[in-house]
């Protein structure tokens, strides 16, 4: 049960819940135990006046008397609840309570007992399944933040560049950790297929920022940029909206016209000159036959180098018409090999070494003939990423993910499309008609271990 406590009285120790939305503060849960003084500082900096936390699931040594209990007003309860993870994360037990003094030698040093491939199998499904989770709602909470701001364009576009500016704050503030971060594929009942285009590109790009070191200011600006690209769309009518679509010339042109339209919201929203190079430059390409400047290479924006390659590869992946549809391996494919001299190099080859040579979403046939989809990769290993691997004798939602950088002698043969897949592999692996991308620390993998005890 969680009682509130004013801001001024937050300890070290207490277990608490910012309701304030993920995207809206800059810790990576909502609910979360305070381990340093810093931590307080920061959340009395969001302006709260007080917060709810649950006595249960602090570590507080001491605590203040509840009003009413009986006894000393300064008499102190001791308060020895385990730390419990919120919003999905698995639960993390307390340490143990110290030996009581008059134990036995032998009780004291007695050795702890070795979990089993059993407990390390459920200990990984529980990981594993409290990280899906929380990414898709973290996913589902930024989602909801770019509705907001897309709605108030029009009519308080002061008040929309602040909400893209926090919802990239608070990407960037999750994002920027001494960790490796890999992108992930959710679910694709995530979102809707506009704010998802947004995201997904707005996601890459600033993984890809981080990846050339860029500034505090240039990641922020490449952030809005990416989330406020086709803002311009806004003032068009729903037909010309999607240029993957058949249109006629007419069309086209009224199309290409939502640059134009974006740059101009953007300076009545009051965007910075690198979000503006991005609104402005999505769509140019290296070799100067993009729209609607015909910049080339010298000219772009580096920003926009980025977003221009991120904005072609989700379009190709995430079509209008779903038919369409390349798989994540497909569209990698075939902009290398179709259309490599339209994009920067370096920025081509780093997108590839992040996104791997399999991105997440691709289906493919392993070593071993098996078939799997691949759910995150690891940019230090492109060509081992971590998949889904079809079990039938396994209940999918049971199913341990493979991490194929700690299997030696397993690897993927060949990508495939939806329909090369068996019936039974295709009802299994449940192919995404949308991908859907987020991000998540590179972790230890419990899993891992399971297969080498496997093995």
């Amino acid at each position: 049960m969680s009682q509130t406590v004013v801001i001024e009285e937050l300890q070290v120790g207490m277990f608490v819940h910012l309701d304030l939305g993920w995207w809206a503060h800059p810790f990576a849960l909502s609910s979360f135990l305070i381990t340093s003084p810093d931590q307080i500082t920061t959340i009395r900096g969001l302006g709260l006046k007080k917060l709810r936390w649950s006595p249960e699931k602090s570590r507080l040594a001491t605590a203040p008397q509840p009003p009413g209990a009986p006894g000393d007003a300064d008499a102190i309860v001791v308060v020895p609840a385990p730390v419990a993870v919120d919003d999905g994360a698995p639960p993390v037990a307390a340490d143990a309570a110290p030996a009581a003094a008059e134990a036995t030698p032998l009780q004291a040093t007695a050795p702890a007992a070795v979990p089993g491939p059993r407990a390390w199998t459920l200990d990984a499904l529980a990981a594993q399944t409290a990280a899906r989770e929380l990414c898709e709602k973290q996913y589902g909470e930024a989602g909801r933040a770019w509705h907001e701001a897309q709605r108030l364009v029009p009519r308080a576009p002061d008040q929309a560049r602040e909400v893209t500016e926090g919802l990239t704050r608070s990407l960037l503030d999750k994002m920027m950790v001494d960790r490796e971060m890999c992108v992930r594929v959710i679910s694709d009942a995530a979102g809707d297929r506009v704010s998802g285009h947004a995201l997904n590109v707005a996601v890459i790009a600033l993984l890809m920022g981080r990846v050339f070191g860029f500034s505090e200011d240039e990641m922020l600006d490449l952030g809005v940029g990416a989330l406020l690209h086709d803002v311009g769309k806004l003032e068009l009518p729903d037909r010309v909206r999607h240029g993957d679509l058949p249109l006629n010339p007419r069309e086209q042109q009224a199309y290409r016209e939502h640059v134009t339209l974006g740059v101009a919201l953007g300076l009545r929203m009051g965007l910075r000159d690198g979000a503006l190079h991005v609104l402005a430059q999505h769509h140019e390409m290296a070799d100067g036959s993009g729209f609607p400047a015909r910049l080339n290479l010298d000219r772009m924006a580096i920003g926009a180098r980025i977003v221009s390659l991120i904005n072609r590869y989700d379009n190709l992946c995430n079509p209008a018409q779903v038919a369409a549809a390349l798989t994540p391996h497909e569209a990698l494919s075939q902009i290398f090999a179709q259309s490599r001299t339209k994009y920067d190099a370096t920025m081509l080859n780093a997108f590839i070494r992040m996104m791997g040579v399999y991105p997440p979403g691709s289906l493919v046939q392993l070593t071993d003939d098996r078939y799997a989809t691949v759910v995150s990769c690891n940019s230090s290993r492109p060509l081992k990423p971590r998949v889904l691997v079809c079990d039938t004798k396994v209940p999918v939602e049971e199913a341990l993910l493979l991490n194929l950088d700690g299997c030696v002698d397993l690897g993927i043969r060949r990508s495939l499309k939806a329909t090369q897949l068996p019936a039974a592999a295709r009802d299994y692996l449940s192919p995404r008609q949308r991908m859907v991308y987020f991000f998540e620390p590179v972790l230890a993998d419990a899993a891992d271990t399971v297969e080498a005890m496997a093995a």
